[in-house]
């Protein structure tokens, strides 16, 4: 009788890319993307700590920021060089170049994606202050002027972050690109929990397997949300600016609960992990898709590189 495989919670995790999916394991990273030919390209990283993320990443809340900037930066990264291999900026690039485009090459030279890398990252994290911060709490102080809403102003807030939030996904999901990287996210779901369970990594194994996972970044992004929520219930309304400022300045704390929340979640499977995963899995219908063959084909390609030699190495 063939010896029953132990099923563990496991420490890699993952992001889908353009047609691509990205793998972080213990030790390396790998992604493997479709490219246009039809053939999957994998590339392996070494991961590369320094010592004081090395310490950070040992501290309670702490390691929950630096694991957040971490994954932002790696995320940009892999998702240029995914869109790179699959065509798609072959394709951008076929447009002619405009001429504010052509004083962005012509000043930074080699450096110009790391600069709208950096560009960007920050403009998203000002639409983020914009959407969920200043927007909300704009549209209940108004409110408030005509209608007296006294403690039910934070809650009133909440929910238009939530609206705001869930609205904003499900305009996404919408987008037949947006679509595909969904179908792909929902791979990279489907073969951790494949290899979790101990199963060969096949297609037709990863097939059957759920594509909600605990760990998910959508997960976390509902947890940040809910703990503001409650955090945001206790800053005062006297001052939009201050309160505002507050708000930012609480932001790395509400990270930081968030991960730990999320580190509980992907450890356990009891009744309270179950109540802190369940909005995130809700959210999830809407960022993740039933993948296809090929595509569980391309996630299979990205997890086998940096699975540990010794299963019980990976235990979280």
């Amino acid at each position: 009788m063939d010896e029953e495989v132990k099923v563990i919670k496991s420490r890699i995790g993952g992001q889908a890319l353009i047609e691509g999916v990205m793998m972080r394991g213990i030790t390396h990273t790998a992604m493997a993307v479709r490219k246009p030919d039809g053939d999957i390209d994998v590339s392996i990283e070494e991961i590369h700590t320094g010592k004081g993320i090395r310490i950070a990443s040992k501290i309670p809340i702490v390691r929950g920021v630096v694991m957040f900037v971490q994954s932002i930066v790696t995320g940009y990264r892999y998702l240029a060089k995914s869109a790179e291999i699959s065509g798609m900026a072959d394709e951008e690039d076929s447009e002619p170049e405009s001429k504010f485009e052509q004083w962005l090459t012509k000043v930074f030279g080699e450096h110009l994606m790391k600069v709208l890398m950096g560009i960007s990252m920050v403009l998203g994290l000002a639409l983020c202050i914009l959407l969920f911060i200043l927007v909300p709490a704009l549209i209940v102080k108004g409110i408030d002027l005509l209608i007296p809403l006294g403690v039910f102003k934070s809650i009133l807030e909440g929910i238009i972050k939530m609206a705001i939030f869930i609205g904003y996904l499900a305009a996404v999901s919408r987008m037949k690109e947006m679509k595909r990287v969904f179908c792909y996210h929902g791979a990279e779901h489907k073969s951790i929990f494949c290899y979790e369970n101990g199963l060969p990594l096949t297609v037709e194994n990863v097939r059957k397997q759920k594509r909600f996972h605990p760990r998910c970044g959508t997960s976390f992004m509902i947890l940040i949300l809910i703990i503001s929520i409650v955090v945001s219930s206790v800053v005062t309304w006297d001052s939009m600016l201050i309160r505002m400022l507050l708000k930012i300045l609480m932001l790395p704390l509400i990270m930081g609960v968030g991960y730990e929340l999320i580190k509980l979640a992907g450890r356990y499977d009891n009744i309270v992990t179950r109540i802190i995963s369940w909005p995130g899995m809700c959210m999830q219908h809407l960022t993740t898709a039933e993948p296809d063959d090929s595509q569980i084909e391309v996630a299979i390609a990205s997890l086998v590189p940096v699975l540990p030699k010794n299963r019980e190495e990976d235990q979280w």
